[in-house]
């Protein structure tokens, strides 16, 4: 299957517009992988746009620059990388009840095989996960 690719820009303040886009075209993605392999969408089908809108919502929130997608179907798992401006690698907070998140990382922990991060050319980082197909 042919990578898919989606290059995201900087959102307008408090709008979810990055990652209604990155849902879209992962959904699409997830769609037309399923057409190819078998013919109904995976099992963790959620799971995936859990993962990217996590991820996307990171990289957006924490970075000054934009981010890009990219998504490849394997054998046994789908693998979604996100890379962002900063050199900055996550960090994993303590959940809050108060609204200020720190869940992301506990799920993408929970709903992936594997983790890890690459840093880039150009100074910045690519947050690399496989999902299972």
């Amino acid at each position: 299957m042919v990578p898919h690719m989606l290059i995201l820009d900087r959102p307008v303040p408090r709008t979810g517009l990055p990652t209604t886009t990155a849902r879209g075209a992962t959904d699409d993605f997830l769609h037309h992988a399923a057409q190819v392999r078998a013919p109904a969408r995976p099992e963790y089908a959620d799971a995936v746009l859990l993962v990217v809108t996590e991820l996307v919502t990171n990289a957006l929130r924490h970075t000054d620059g934009p981010a890009a997608l990219h998504l490849e179907l394997h054998d046994d798992h789908i693998e979604i990388r996100v890379t962002d401006t900063s050199p900055k690698p996550a960090e994993r907070r303590l959940p809050q009840t108060n609204g200020s998140g720190g869940y992301g990382w506990h799920l993408i922990d929970r709903l992936t095989n594997h983790t890890h991060t690459e840093p880039t050319p150009a100074g910045g980082k690519t947050i690399c996960a496989h999902a299972p197909w």
